[in-house]
């Protein structure tokens, strides 16, 4: 089972796009972050017609999830439990069922943070927390998990061409790598890093100043995997050819093979 992320950045901007790369890489179930759009905005129909089922969580404008999905939804939740004043559209979780029992997958598109010291920092960190403690429970049911997502974190140096480009970004605060550690602690494993070390495997180049042709890129979409998905975890992959198309999204689309 092949399942994937990809932060399209507006969903209506990059409908061929997406389509182009649904008929080529043929994902089961990927999750969409940044879709930029309303539940009514949202082109399902597209997507329907290429055989998905679709589950959004829109936002007007800004931010913004969605699942799509070869397999039913047995389940759909939206939105990150703890916090009923949290209006901002940026988690949705689907249960499928899969021949081992139930499989569920999460589209998240977690805070950029910056600037560092403003109230988008403290919600970068808070959200994190309410996370870690949603992750916690969701582990306690020992099933396949996948958090799919932009988690917005650059993880170690080797995840940046330049890592001395974002000292100074929410992006690599000790705060925000140590929240994401404290994520995987819980018993989740990055998925690509569980493949291989390479350094120079990025997920996002900035559309500014040639980042995409120099490779100035910086590794922020992960794919985390509950213990139960990490035992049928066969390949990950970045579509980094992705970029080059025409009207791409800053990101790209990553993708792990799941024995299920």
């Amino acid at each position: 089972m092949k399942i994937a992320t990809w932060n399209i950045n507006g969903v209506r901007a990059r409908i061929d796009t997406a389509l182009a790369w649904l008929r080529e890489a043929q994902p089961d179930i990927v999750g969409l972050q940044e879709i930029k759009t309303v539940d009514e905005g949202f082109p399902t129909s597209a997507f329907e017609d290429l055989g998905y089922n679709v589950a959004t969580h829109g936002q007007k404008g800004f931010n913004g999830v969605a699942l799509l999905s070869k397999l039913p939804f047995d389940e759909i939740n939206r939105g990150l439990p703890g916090d009923d004043g949290d209006e901002q559209a940026r988690f949705i979780e689907g249960v499928f069922s899969v021949p081992s029992g139930a499989l569920r997958v999460v589209s998240l598109y977690l805070p950029n943070g910056n600037p560092i010291g403003t109230d988008k920092f403290s919600y970068k960190l808070a959200w994190m927390r309410r996370l870690q403690g949603w992750a916690a429970d969701r582990l306690k049911l020992e099933e396949p998990l996948v958090l799919a997502g932009d988690y917005n974190v650059i993880p170690e140096p080797r995840d940046a061409k330049d890592i001395s480009q974002w000292v100074n970004d929410a992006l690599y605060q000790p705060e925000s790598r140590k929240a994401l550690r404290a994520l995987e602690a819980l018993g989740l494993t990055d998925a690509l890093r569980a493949t291989t070390d390479a350094s120079d495997l990025y997920t996002f180049w900035d559309y500014q100043a040639g980042a995409f042709q120099k490779n100035n890129g910086i590794r922020i979409d992960h794919l985390l995997l509950s213990p139960q998905a990490t035992d049928h975890l066969v390949t990950v992959g970045v579509d980094k050819h992705v970029r080059g198309w025409e009207k791409p999204s800053d990101h790209v689309p990553v993708h792990v093979e799941l024995s299920l």
